[in-house]
């Protein structure tokens, strides 16, 4: 939807189409020009190329490859090149503003929702959709080796199609 001043952003207190909460931290609407200020706020210089990056990004809650990113900023004009999606995406995540979810070595989805949550991955599809945090419980996690502190924990569920048709 546009809001007369540039393309609404984000989605607000909205179910993800697997049932996650998005919070008011992690999913604010904005307008282009607040995507701008929030992309200042947290260290990225908004260039009118990031800003189509980011854009298609935050737009609704989706898990998207560089390559599907690529393809969505210059479905119209290509202006935006292989190397600069590769290096915006590196920059928005090393800032936390989207998470990268490997779910193998070929494959990277980015994804805007950074609040804790795992994924089920379907490898007959391609498809990657979130699953709750509450949803995935842990009875006990090894312990840590000497010197480390646990980061996070990342649960991905590949699923394949039971072939019953």
């Amino acid at each position: 939807m546009d809001s007369g001043r540039g393309q609404r952003l984000y989605w607000k207190q909205s179910k993800l189409h697997t049932g996650i909460q998005v919070n008011e931290s992690t999913a604010i609407r904005m307008s282009g020009e607040k995507l701008s200020a929030h992309l200042s706020e947290h260290g990225v210089t908004p260039t009118a190329q990031r800003l189509k990056i980011a854009t298609v990004l935050f737009c609704k809650p989706q898990h998207l490859s560089a390559e599907q990113i690529l393809a969505a900023v210059n479905r119209e004009h290509p202006v935006v090149s292989k190397a600069t999606v590769y290096n915006t995406l590196k920059l928005l995540t090393a800032k936390g503003l989207v998470r990268e979810v490997i779910v193998d070595p070929a494959r990277v989805f980015y994804d805007p929702t950074t609040g804790s949550h795992h994924h089920f991955y379907n490898a007959d599809t391609g498809e990657l959709m979130d699953i709750e945090p509450e949803q995935v419980r842990f009875a006990q996690l090894p312990q840590l080796p000497p010197g480390t502190r646990q980061d996070g924990v990342d649960v991905i569920v590949r699923l394949r199609g039971d072939n019953k048709a």
